[in-house]
This record gives C-alpha cells, sequence and structure tokens, in this order.
C-alpha cells in the first residue's frame, strides 16, 4: 500500500521512512525530465482533447473535461510548475488522477508531455527529497529514485492537486 492509504492516516500524514514510498510509479516527462505519480492514484490515461474554459481561473488550469458524468478539472503540470510551455503534440496526455482532500475523494486530470513506462521503486531506490530553501518548496515531492541516465521525481498528487491552493471551488468537482 502507498503512504496516506494505509490504516488511519491522512493524505497529510508524512511516510514515517522512505520505505513506505516504495511501489509501483506512472512516470512521465515534462520538459525531458521524469516524474513519477503513485500507480493507484491514476484513475485513467486520455490522449490529449480539447476542454472547456472556465473563466477567471489561475492559468494552469486548461478547463474542464466531462469524464463519464463527472467534470474534471484539467491542471497544465507545465505551467503549474512554471516551466516553458509548449504545443500540445500527439503524445501530449492527460492523466486522470484520483486525489484525497480531506475525507473526500476527487479527480483531477494532469495535462503532461508523455507519458514513459511503469517503474517498479524499492524502498532502497528512493532518497530523500534535498532541501532547496528560499523561494523553492520540494512540498510535492516525496522522494527522488535514480533511473539509468536521469532521475526521476515521485511526486505527491494530494498536495501537488490540493484543490485550495490551487485556488479551485470545490464545484469544478
Amino acid at each position: 500500500m502507498s503512504a496516506g492509504e494505509t490504516g488511519n492516516a491522512t493524505a497529510d500524514d508524512e511516510p514515517s521512512s522512505l520505505e513506505e514510498l516504495a511501489g509501483q510509479y506512472l512516470s512521465f516527462e515534462l520538459a525531458n525530465e521524469i516524474y513519477g505519480v503513485d500507480i493507484l492514484k491514476v484513475r485513467e490515461i486520455k490522449g490529449w482533447e480539447e476542454v472547456r474554459p472556465v473563466p477567471d481561473m489561475p492559468d494552469y488550469i486548461k478547463g474542464v473535461l466531462d469524464l463519464r458524468g463527472v467534470i474534471v478539472p484539467i491542471v497544465d503540470l507545465r505551467i503549474r510548475f512554471k516551466l516553458a510551455s509548449c504545443e500540445y503534440t500527439p503524445t501530449t496526455v492527460i492523466i486522470v488522477l484520483s486525489v484525497e482532500q480531506g475525507e473526500q475523494q476527487r479527480v483531477v486530470g494532469v495535462v503532461v508531455d508523455g507519458v514513459s513506462d511503469v517503474l517498479d521503486v524499492s524502498s532502497g531506490d528512493i532518497r530523500s527529497a534535498p532541501e532547496l530553501g528560499g523561494k523553492i518548496s520540494n512540498r510535492y515531492i516525496k522522494g527522488m529514485v535514480t533511473l539509468a541516465e536521469k532521475m526521476a521525481i515521485l511526486l505527491d498528487v494530494n498536495k501537488l492537486l490540493d484543490l485550495q491552493e490551487m485556488g479551485l471551488p470545490e464545484a469544478l468537482n
């Protein structure tokens, strides 16, 4: 089981050790960097399709998508991470994630450059996120994993996609 899903743990609980982060992660690319999200949080992967814009939203909210009767806010992670924007291509996808917000489960989609692979991560592979100090925060990072030629950043989707922090009304989900 992944962190935050055992016993009475909540989404805000920190894992007591990196061992609790071991498991499978869906890896994806953003600006030639590799990120990973807990595979148990992934509901589906969709090819990019136009979304319905919603007025007066932060710039990283591309709009909403009707996914079989569920209105799903769509977040462009490039913009959320303050990376250079780029044209959406045939490899651009939306990863639909289940996010814990207090006692509720929310569904949020994230736009990424492309999905890569499913990573089997053991506790010995995971390194703590470095303290970067200043304005750069590592609060969305669970840990880091060294791959053959790159490092993957394992994201905490519950914190990264917190509706309140992103300034989204609850009515969107």
